[in-house]
């Protein structure tokens, strides 16, 4: 029997700290049509919500649906404190999506040295 996607919930904030939550079976194209615009009369696209800043995953989309609803339910400021507990920085989690990796290098390699030679 095959296993069922997995879901998550997201928070989305725009440089100015307005937010958005969502919730998916596949975050990185959700994240990527936030992020081109895709819908250009969506609340996201209006104010530029378009960085990555928390998620969750669960093993289905009514627990995920759930937990959406709950965050939504909650006062920005505690929005705003589960954010800065997982993300001080508010960093855009999905930056690096879609970058190469740099190659793999023999001479980047280096003896432990937490271990005795």
């Amino acid at each position: 029997m095959p296993t069922p996607p997995e879901a998550c919930v997201y928070i989305l904030s725009s440089g100015f700290k307005r937010l958005y939550i969502g919730v998916t079976t596949d975050l990185m194209h959700r994240i990527t049509e936030h992020k081109s615009h895709k819908n250009p009369q969506s609340h996201t696209a209006k104010y530029n919500i378009n960085k990555l800043v928390y998620y969750e995953r669960f093993t289905t989309i009514t627990a995920a649906i759930r937990r959406e609803k709950q965050l939504k339910g909650w006062l920005r400021a505690r929005k705003l404190d589960l954010i800065i507990s997982t993300n001080p920085l508010w960093q855009d989690l999905s930056e690096d999506w879609g970058k190469p990796f740099p190659p793999f290098k023999e001479s980047d390699l280096r003896s432990p040295t937490t271990f005795p030679k």
